[in-house]
């Protein structure tokens, strides 16, 4: 049976309870269950819907019988069949999704798979003795499809097509389920179980390993600019970055003092070298969990941040949520129910005998802002850095762990979201307007939290290098604008190795033309622990800094940041894009020129915002590379000489220069 409540659509099929609902304009959110009721909004990516501006007309017809309807969004429509396959068209009428469902209903001319098969495309098949449900979702697949978005992932493919996306959080890895779709929708996939995305050739599936209901949100649009716009107003944009943000920042593992953090900060303003974050890395705590600088290394941090401050310099302090049984805050975290549980055994894992704040629980993130407000905001400090927000249980054993809001299976992949918005409460409690914490991971919906997510620890080489670009690009369309790398990766790359230093040179290059620019890695050769207790126990990695490499590297990476300097005004009109329509900041081609066929095959070039078209290098030992220039006069940053597109062209790319194109017109100071 098919009726209408509260301009929403049901279907009651047996044990099945559906629903269609407009929530924004030109979107839909579809639900099924098989409980009495759906489940509560508290694990919805999206806001609620009267946030969500609605402006197209919205239409709901159920045919005489019951047994088949119609809801229209405006430039979107889902028809319910006889059967209860949904299909959703654009506004021109074109399909462009629809169930896979293969059964023997016949007389259904909107299911003509006459077949012994009995697939159903909406499965929710019941975990014994509880109320939850592992849920599989299929519909058609189609060969000339393109998916784009799904966050961020240790892989080359831009284009996801043909790719099986394991749904779950990982370090280097940021489960963000929104999906952009070539034929002219995005789909988000509105559950934060651990589950997987399979992009195949004969079928697109979503699963869930336990959950009450599948849930998910479709929008339609002409451009994929439409798309994203929808997408920002169902689930929220970024705040305005703030403009200290949009500098160069100066990081590494790990400085082991507060007296090197301070040096390196000097050196740079002797230098006159332009410095906007400096950042204070892990185990500058006497334990993990105490939330606070051990006084014997960091004697003094608001004499620090006074310093810094008078120098331009903003610093940002890492914070862990992982709490070690040594904390002295350990028992009262324990004792009032704040730390993550497991389904049996010992909550501690491999992180020095630790375990995690329960960044669910409402009052555990209240507790622990408190502490970081205490001994670090009231300090002069209100820069975060949410480290290990996955968070890295041992082995990600997500069948193993329990939260205040349901099991890691059911809603492990919210955590990194709940842990932002743990300091965005805090600051905006602090009049702080616009927040902004450097993350590991992030869900759909933590651009709203002032998440700035970068790419894990990631390793030094070519290769990894290749996975950063695809890793950008798709994490910005998935909603989240704000995304950096560990310059020159994280794990190897010898100071004194001059193989590294090309990776190093190609890799600031490309970081100058990424949303945030951030220098970060554990070099080697290693420094030994200053002690054995507190704040001293954890060894540090060589120098990082841009004169760490000799003279030649450091006068490239200076012109780098000198060139990032010029480019401010700019970005910051990518920024205001960003935050007032969810647009991304590094974007493929096909964003700026969706008309253009070739565009959407560029997997090695992008765009930074609409005037600069980047052209990274990303193998060894490359003096040239082809690079494509679409329609439209382009200046090149290197001569000045005007290229005329739509073509492709061979530019030159020795070590001191990567390729850059400017919009004729536009960034007239931008010059090499």
């Amino acid at each position: 049976m098919i009726y209408l409540k509260n301009n929403r659509l049901y279907r009651r099929q047996d044990k099945e309870l559906l629903c269609i609902e407009p929530w924004g304009s030109n979107s839909l959110r579809i639900r099924a269950t098989q409980n009495r009721d759906f489940a509560s909004e508290e694990l919805s990516a999206l806001l609620p819907a009267a946030e969500v501006e609605q402006k197209s007309e919205v239409t709901l017809d159920i045919a005489p019988e019951k047994d088949r309807a119609t809801v229209v969004n405006g430039h979107i429509s889902c028809r319910v069949t006889r059967s209860g396959k949904l299909i959703f068209r654009n506004g021109k009428g074109d399909v462009i999704l629809e169930e896979f469902f293969r059964n023997r209903i016949g007389n259904d001319e909107e299911n003509p798979y006459n077949s012994a098969l009995e697939i159903s495309p909406r499965e929710l098949a019941p975990l014994q003795g509880t109320d939850n449900y592992a849920a599989l979702l299929r519909f058609e697949s189609n060969d000339d499809e393109r998916f784009y978005g799904m966050g961020q992932y240790q892989q080359p493919y831009l284009n996801l097509k043909g790719c099986v996306m394991e749904l779950a959080q990982r370090n280097s890895q940021a489960s963000v389920p929104f999906a952009l779709s070539s034929r002219g929708y995005g789909f988000l996939w509105n559950n934060p179980a651990i589950g997987k995305a399979t992009f195949g050739k004969n079928l697109t599936e979503w699963s869930a390993r336990s959950t009450k209901q599948i849930d998910y949100w479709i929008t339609a649009g002409d451009t994929p600019a439409e798309i994203m716009e929808a997408y920002g107003n169902a689930t929220g944009t970024v705040p305005m970055m703030p403009d200290y943000a949009m500098g160069f920042w100066q990081c590494k593992l790990r400085y082991q003092t507060q007296e090197e953090l301070l040096e390196v900060a000097r050196e740079y303003k002797r230098r006159g070298v332009p410095l906007s974050v400096i950042v204070a890395d892990f185990f500058h705590w006497p334990f993990q969990g105490d939330w606070k600088f051990d006084p014997e290394y960091w004697p003094d941090p608001e004499a620090m941040t006074k310093e810094l401050a008078d120098m331009g310099v903003k610093l940002m302090v890492s914070i862990w949520p992982t709490v070690e049984k040594g904390s002295e805050n350990f028992s009262e975290l324990e004792e009032r129910g704040f730390l993550t549980r497991t389904e049996a055994g010992s909550r501690m894992n491999q992180l020095g005998d630790a375990c995690f704040f329960d960044a669910t629980n409402p009052e555990a993130r209240s507790y622990v802002w408190g502490k970081i407000k205490k001994n670090y905001y009231d300090k002069g400090i209100p820069l975060f850095w949410l480290d290990e927000a996955e968070p890295e249980f041992t082995d990600y054993e997500y069948s193993h762990y329990r939260y205040h809001l349901g099991s890691d299976l059911e809603v492990g992949n919210l955590y990194p979201r709940l842990y932002a918005r743990m300091a965005y409460d805090g600051l905006r409690e602090e009049g702080v307007d616009n927040p902004i914490s450097l993350l590991r991971c992030a869900w759909a919906g933590s651009q709203r939290m002032g998440a700035l997510v970068w790419s894990g620890d990631i390793d030094s080489s070519f290769r990894s290098l290749r996975y950063q670009l695809a890793a950008g690009l798709n994490m910005g369309l998935s909603g989240i604008p704000w995304w950096t790398t560990d310059i020159g990766g994280f794990h190897g790359g010898n100071i004194h190795d001059e193989s590294f230093h090309e990776c190093l040179v190609r890799w600031f290059q490309f970081g100058a033309f990424c949303p945030v620019f951030r220098l970060h890695g554990f070099r080697e050769p290693f420094k030994e622990a200053l002690s054995d207790s507190g704040g001293g126990r954890m060894f540090s990695g060589a120098e990082n800094e841009i004169w760490s490499y000799g003279d030649k590297i450091y006068g490239i990476c200076e012109k780098y940041i000198r060139l990032r300097e010029v480019m401010r005004p700019y970005i910051k009109g990518v920024m205001e894009e960003a935050h007032k329509k969810g647009a991304p900041v590094m974007r493929p081609l096909f964003y700026d020129f969706p008309g253009d066929r070739e565009a959407w095959d560029i997997e090695d070039q992008y765009m930074f915002g609409p005037d600069i078209l980047v052209n990274p290098v990303l193998e060894e030992r490359m003096t040239e590379r082809s690079v494509y220039v679409p329609e439209g006069e382009w200046r090149h940053l290197l001569d000045g000489e005007i290229i005329t597109g739509p073509k492709r062209v061979t530019l030159k790319s020795p070590l001191e220069y990567m390729p850059v194109l400017v919009r004729k017109g536009a960034l007239p100071d931008l010059l090499w």
